[in-house]
């Protein structure tokens, strides 16, 4: 016994679209985004993000470094001790590290804003 043929489905066809035909990465509005970050809005906006960031990072770092440090117990073990007393030194010292960025980052954009 065959089959019965099936009834073939519409087939489409397609040709490039306009928008991929026009689009080329020497478009002007590249360079305008490219010298846009060259004004002084722009700068503001990477500032922004860059003190956004190192905010983030600090209060990320910061709970990481409180989770850590609040895990040390003292055992019999003191190898495993010392393994956690110095991980929870070093979380503490990047978190410095991030407050400090974080700081600066904000002198910087506030001293960008107000001129």
């Amino acid at each position: 016994m065959e089959e019965p043929q099936r009834a073939r489905s519409h087939t489409v066809t397609t040709t490039a679209s306009s928008f991929a035909e026009n689009f080329s990465t020497t478009s002007s509005s590249f360079a305008y985004d490219r010298e846009f970050l060259r004004t002084l809005p722009g700068l503001l906006i990477v500032a922004e993000i860059g003190l956004c960031f190192n905010g983030s990072a600090f209060a990320l770092y910061l709970s990481a470094a409180i989770v850590d440090a609040s895990s040390v117990s003292l055992e019999r073990d003191s190898h495993n001790f010392n393994s956690w007393a110095a991980s929870s030194f070093f979380a503490f010292l990047v978190t410095i590290c991030y407050a400090g960025n974080t700081y600066f980052s904000f002198v910087a954009w506030r001293s960008r804003t107000i001129q």
